[in-house]
């Protein structure tokens, strides 16, 4: 299936902050819980894809997890990142990823370093909406290619982030773990 970028959308906020109050709303026993809106959809002026990324970012995962599950999220697992649990929502409106995550893990500190990044640094959000542009255009473009293609700019955005030059790498690792 083809990536498809689109051009940044001032919806994308105020969608954002419906689901959070009834995340809020649902996370009302777990009181380490922070709703934060990460990924392209969070930074003004950025192509991206048309979903919501947002992280749960909690001291107490399991608690997190009974909330959610309990107002009809669905559980996915982990997906092989630790520390971090993904969900379906219970409806597509809007299209969203939501993870409960860990405080203070690296895929958090991730999250919120290329979110605050690229808010800061035009330069920079436009040369990373530009890549993504590039290889949204390929027709036969795949998700797992998508995300490699992406990982140099987003190296050049944390490098200017408080993340260690090991840290930076793991991430990298992640992202495009065939070294691509």
């Amino acid at each position: 299936m083809p990536v498809a970028v689109v051009a940044y959308s001032t919806a994308w906020p105020l969608q954002f902050e419906e689901i959070a109050r009834d995340l809020q709303a649902a996370l009302a026993g777990v009181p380490s819980a922070v709703v934060e809106h990460v990924g392209s959809t969070a930074v003004p002026g950025l192509a991206a894809k048309p979903i919501l990324d947002i992280d749960v970012i909690v001291d107490d995962v399991r608690g997190a997890v009974a909330a959610l599950t309990s107002v009809g999220y669905t559980h996915r697992g982990d997906l092989g990142v630790a520390d971090r649990e993904a969900f379906f929502a219970p409806d597509d409106d809007p299209r969203r990823n939501v993870y409960v995550c860990r405080r203070g893990t690296l895929h958090v500190r991730n999250h919120l370093a290329v979110r605050d990044v690229l808010r800061a640094r035009d330069d920079l959000r436009d040369e990373y909406a530009a890549a993504k542009l590039a290889l949204a255009a390929d027709p036969e473009m795949d998700i797992d290619t998508y995300i490699a293609g992406k990982s140099a700019v987003l190296q050049k955005v944390l490098a200017v982030a408080d993340l260690t030059q090991d840290e930076r790498l793991k991430i990298l690792r992640l992202n495009d773990p065939l070294g691509g």
